[in-house]
């Protein structure tokens, strides 16, 4: 994902959905103006994140999200926002 929303908290508003929906995974900042992260889940729940990941938290500008089918992470448990890469 590709944006300009620092301090509008992107990761944190996206974790919370993610406990919502019952979905695993991660995500983080990447330098610049990046976002990635890894969900897991049932295909709707999955479908409510990308919606959601493409609006983002009030004040957000999200200039595009791009997706891809990866294999699942066996034993996942949680959703979980990883430190910055810089």
């Amino acid at each position: 994902m590709h944006s300009n929303c620092p301090g509008v908290f992107f990761r944190k508003h996206t974790q919370a959905r993610a406990q919502e929906w019952g979905v695993t995974g991660w995500i983080q900042n990447i330098a610049g103006e990046k976002i990635e992260g890894e969900a897991q889940g049932d295909e709707s729940a999955l479908q409510k994140m990308v919606k959601e990941i493409k609006t983002g938290p009030p004040n957000a500008v999200v200039v595009k999200v791009e997706t891809e089918d990866i294999p699942v992470v066996e034993g996942e448990k949680e959703f979980v926002v990883k430190r910055t890469v810089r």
